[in-house]
């Protein structure tokens, strides 16, 4: 045990390496310690994770300073203040350069370092979720694996390679009014639908739909500065178990208190399968539910449900 309190910033996928792409990379959870360094726990199968909520509510973790294309510094929040603006407070949100990002097609306002980071190669993908949930979205070329493994898809295909961030997000918006794919799919869904998940070929046959579509309507447009592509993407191995069809029922704890211990069977995203000491269920846990918080890392167990008969 210790009594190091920790602020959870959340689920990170180190991608895969050049060599070895079918490798699906280091799951990991990020938390900061009171000194402001990181300490990254693994999550791969076979890892237990142990925890202790110690604090109500969610702080804030800071905000982004982009320095260029490939480098961003993160600031610690310099009052530990709550968290009033998702997981900021509001002055963090304020200085938060990556938020800028989402206007810069538009014409909205950018740092030098952030129009650096926007003026590389970006990538336009359609990603399916475990229930069939499917949206448009966007990633760098140097986070173009990582992006899909950190939001848990199921199936997703790239369908253009776009010369910078401002014309990808010119097709992101395209696509949304043009074919009606969504640009979000909240945490909860996605969790939700992992314990029911549909079977491989059907969520593929809805992303191939769903590419097919898009892919049709930028056929059709008249904007320049990109590339159609048809590129699959590789799910993590890691994640394989969670999207399968063995029975599975969703964490009967929150995790904004109390002490939580269980061994990871499988990631994606920042859902794990994990199975409780005591029985032989296994259940879903969203792990993003747990960024903001403050926790102390330990030999903790969760607590098996005192009813079991309708879990079997």
């Amino acid at each position: 045990m210790t009594d190091t309190r920790y602020l959870v910033h959340g689920v990170f996928w180190d991608g895969p390496p050049a060599s070895t792409p079918t490798d699906d990379g280091g799951p990991v959870l990020r938390l900061q310690s009171p000194e402001g360094d990181f300490l990254e726990i693994s999550l791969r199968a076979g890892s237990r994770l142990g925890f202790k909520v110690v604090e109500p509510g969610r702080f804030c973790l800071g905000h982004v300073q982009v320095q260029s294309a490939g480098s961003r510094r993160h600031i610690l929040c310099g009052s530990a203040a709550p968290a009033l603006r998702g997981k900021q407070c509001e002055r963090c949100f304020v200085l938060d350069e990556s938020r800028l990002m989402h206007d810069f097609h538009r014409g909205g306002r950018v740092t030098p370092g952030l129009r650096d980071y926007l003026m590389q190669e970006h990538w336009l993908y359609v990603a399916t979720f475990a229930g069939g949930a499917t949206k448009v979205g966007t990633a760098s070329g140097p986070r173009k694996w990582n992006r899909l493994a950190e939001q848990g898809a199921a199936v997703a295909r790239y369908v253009a390679r776009a010369e910078d961030g401002r014309v990808v997000r010119v097709l992101e918006d395209l696509v949304t009014a043009g074919v009606g794919l969504t640009q979000q799919v909240r945490s909860a869904a996605k969790a939700e639908a992992l314990l029911q998940p549909l079977p491989a070929k059907a969520l593929d046959a809805v992303n191939a739909r769903a590419a097919g579509d898009v892919q049709a309507l930028l056929a059709r447009t008249a904007v320049d500065g990109f590339q159609a592509v048809e590129e699959q993407w590789l799910r993590p191995a890691h994640a394989e178990p969670l999207y399968g069809r063995t029975p599975r029922h969703a964490y009967p704890h929150a995790l904004d208190q109390g002490q939580h211990g269980f061994s990871i069977a499988a990631l994606g995203g920042a859902n794990a399968l994990a199975r409780l000491d005591g029985t032989d269920a296994e259940f879903v846990v969203n792990l993003s539910r747990l960024a903001a918080r403050t926790v102390v890392l330990g030999e903790y167990a969760s607590e098996v449900p005192a009813v079991q008969e309708p879990l079997f």
